[in-house]
């Protein structure tokens, strides 16, 4: 992966969030390397295929970033990238959570901590089919405080689903503030190794790094999570590691800024 291409699909991100509608940049912005790595550097897809029966399977559990996913998407190939300028308008397919119309999108999500549920779903399918189809989650470290997400982890690593991995996407920042604040995420990885998961730490933004981890599978049968350090907002300076950059709705003269922090 190119610093170039995440660069785009940065820039598609501020694009849809300058419409009428507004987008959840600071989420999108700080995924924007971890999702851009899984498409073009880890994944095994076929864009002109959507439901290839050997595809590897992406889950937004943090369906709010939506923009990000079909920014990549489109950047791969899956549809038109002329398609985003239509983002959020009325006829649209791409709508503020990612649906099924959206082709490569495997199933809708947004309500923050079911999206591990439904990832050791389908590596369970998988499983039991004798398949090596590899199921990747994403989620928001916010999306922690769900006690679902953690039911999911513990039975992922009793079923011994070792195609199934977890992303958290480490920004450190909910709509509410500072998540430290709101619940201790100083011993996740400790958290994530007492469920009985093979645990990795990376900075989520050195694509190098990313793909290096995301492409390595456990060797000991057990479901893999990657704590992803991000910066919310990331790319630009005005928006970078501030609650504000949640949710956005980019005036012309605040998207000139963005786009050109950007280059």
């Amino acid at each position: 992966m190119t610093t170039a291409l995440a660069s785009r699909v940065r820039r598609h991100i501020v694009e849809m969030a300058a419409g009428p509608e507004g987008a959840h940049v600071g989420g999108a912005l700080s995924a924007a390397d971890i999702l851009t790595v899984l498409y073009f550097d880890v994944m095994r897809v076929r864009p002109e295929q959507p439901d290839w029966p050997d595809r590897d399977y992406f889950l937004l559990s943090k369906g709010h970033a939506a923009v990000g996913l079909y920014a990549v998407l489109a950047e791969r190939g899956f549809f038109p990238v002329g398609e985003l300028g239509g983002y959020a308008q009325a006829g649209s397919r791409l709508g503020g959570h990612p649906t099924r119309a959206v082709p490569g999108v495997e199933l809708p999500t947004g309500s923050l901590g079911h999206g591990l549920s439904l990832g050791v779903g389908l590596a369970l399918a998988a499983q039991r089919d004798g398949r090596d189809n590899r199921t990747f989650v994403l989620l928001g470290d916010g999306e922690l405080q769900e006690g679902s997400v953690w039911e999911a982890a513990g039975s992922a690593a009793f079923l011994g689903l070792d195609t199934l991995t977890a992303i958290v996407d480490r920004n450190g920042l909910q709509i509410s503030g500072s998540t430290a604040r709101r619940t201790g995420l100083d011993l996740l990885a400790t958290r994530w190794a007492g469920f009985g998961w093979d645990v990795s730490e990376v900075d989520g933004h050195d694509p190098s790094a990313l793909a290096d981890v995301l492409a390595e599978r456990p060797a000991d049968g057990k479901p893999r999570v990657v704590l992803a350090d991000t910066v919310k907002g990331k790319g630009i300076p005005f928006l970078e590691n501030r609650k504000k950059g949640h949710y956005v709705t980019f005036t012309p003269q605040a998207r000139q800024r963005a786009l050109a922090a950007l280059g």
